[in-house]
């Protein structure tokens, strides 16, 4: 049985932070994948992707949130720094599963979706070559985001977890989306939901609450697109100039 910390609470507010960071748009529901792999230095490394699908009364489709800086046009490597970084905070967190002498997971799968924070840790032996990586990734999407299985190596690749599924238990934390209030006094090492004092917030609540480094980052991109407009103005300006010369020893 999962026993939450207080660290642990602050390092899920923190994720949700990053998240919601790196959304430039209004959603609907999240989900993320994240694995961490113990190497023999004692560094974790792994992977992670994580999708969102965007609010509207149209069907909408899921995006990748690698795509975003491309879509929204923005600085690229300003925006995998918060990738990064929301990462890190992912692996410290399995860190703190280390401290706390619990089960140590090696995947985790987190939705967020109706005002839920849910995060479910497996501990299944994942192997890690790219071929193997990319069928986690096809099983992942079908079975959380309902997508995929358009091509014939996906749909094999989906055949075959399927007839030999042997599902290895999860477990599983799950509370409303927070934010911590000044009452810090929740006991060490156990779920206690008395003592649990959370205030509920509406998603574009938390999202403005995350916005310093996307106004940053949005800065850069509108700077960056003023620049380039200034750049082929003045490009501008010196062909209309030659021109203006060539017709003037023409007419000489």
């Amino acid at each position: 049985m999962l026993r939450t910390t207080k660290t642990m609470k602050e390092k899920y507010e923190q994720i949700q932070n990053y998240i919601f960071t790196l959304i430039p748009e209004k959603w609907e529901e999240i989900y993320l994948y994240a694995s961490v792999y113990k190497e023999e230095e004692n560094m974790g490394s792994g992977e992670m992707f994580f999708y969102y699908l965007p609010k509207g009364i149209l069907k909408k489709k899921y995006v990748n949130v690698y795509e975003v800086p491309r879509r929204f046009n923005i600085n690229e490597e300003q925006y995998l720094k918060i990738v990064e970084e929301l990462f890190k905070c992912i692996k410290s967190l399995r860190q703190d599963f280390i401290d706390t002498d619990q089960r140590v997971w090696t995947n985790l799968s987190i939705s967020i979706a109706n005002l839920k924070f849910r995060i479910e840790y497996k501990y299944d032996d994942l192997p890690k070559s790219d071929s193997e990586i990319f069928e986690r990734n096809v099983i992942w999407k079908y079975k959380y985001l309902k997508i995929g299985g358009d091509s014939k190596e996906e749909r094999k690749i989906l055949e075959s977890y399927f007839e030999g599924s042997n599902e290895q238990k999860s477990e599983l934390y799950e509370t409303g989306l927070y934010v911590k209030t000044e009452n810090n006094n929740i006991s060490f090492g156990k779920e206690d939901i008395a003592a649990r004092d959370f205030v509920m917030y509406e998603k574009d609540e938390l999202i403005s609450k995350a916005s310093t480094i996307k106004s940053k980052i949005f800065s850069n991109a509108i700077y960056n697109k003023d620049k380039n407009k200034h750049a082929k103005e003045e490009k501008h300006e010196e062909l209309e100039k030659e021109k203006k010369s060539k017709n003037q020893i023409l007419d000489n």
